[in-house]
């Protein structure tokens, strides 16, 4: 029997926290490197804490791109990018050399500092996110909520019918894209209490 949620292994350290709280809203979440489980799931979940290069290297690694392709772009199979995962979602990155998935028209980008923006980097903690436009997503979620940061790169996504929420550090920037089957966000939402299991939950209603 296939799981409700598929979460890919990318060897990175969150992936417990991630199939945690999607038992806690009442998924069967299952993780793996094996293609062909990820060509037949039902959802998918990307997650990703550590360097871009090294994420898409272990994509290569355990054959994954074809499965990943193949479930979200020819099945359609909702699929959500958490941080890294999410960045990994662009056509490249300014932290590596390697080629992302290329699912969206956007590069990942280093926080813009200069003298006038001496922001401390990474960006670590609680942030307020500006919703805007409807997203199943953010169902029950108000303007203004909080979700739990740890990056130090972020989208640079201007097109604004992808974008669903945004944040301020420092300056404006997005924080939370879809098309069609494909979500994204930079916050953690399996660090975000009460805020991420709902935020969960919604997207295994999608």
């Amino acid at each position: 029997m296939y799981p409700d949620v598929t979460i890919v292994d990318l060897g990175c350290s969150n992936l417990r926290s991630i199939q945690k709280i999607l038992n806690r809203v009442g998924s069967s979440a299952f993780v793996t490197s094996d293609p062909q489980e990820i060509s037949t799931a039902k959802k998918l979940v990307l997650p990703g804490v550590g360097s871009f290069d090294h994420a898409v290297k272990q994509l290569k690694q355990n054959h994954l791109l074809d499965s990943l392709n193949y479930s979200v772009l020819k099945r359609k199979v909702p699929i959500l990018g958490i941080c890294l995962g999410a960045q990994l979602m662009s056509q490249l990155s300014d932290e590596g050399s390697e080629s992302g998935l290329g699912w969206f028209d956007f590069k990942t980008i280093s926080f813009q500092t200069n003298t006038f923006n001496t922001l401390k980097v990474p960006h670590m903690g609680w942030q307020e996110i500006q919703i805007k436009r409807k997203s199943n997503l953010f169902n029950n979620t108000q303007d203004g909520t909080r979700f739990y940061f740890l990056h130090s790169f972020h989208f640079s996504n201007d097109k604004l019918d992808d974008i669903t929420a945004t944040t301020n550090y420092g300056y404006n920037f997005p924080v939370a894209f879809e098309r069609d089957n494909i979500f994204g966000v930079q916050f953690h939402p399996e660090k975000s209490g009460r805020n991420g299991i709902r935020f969960m939950e919604n997207f295994t209603k999608i």
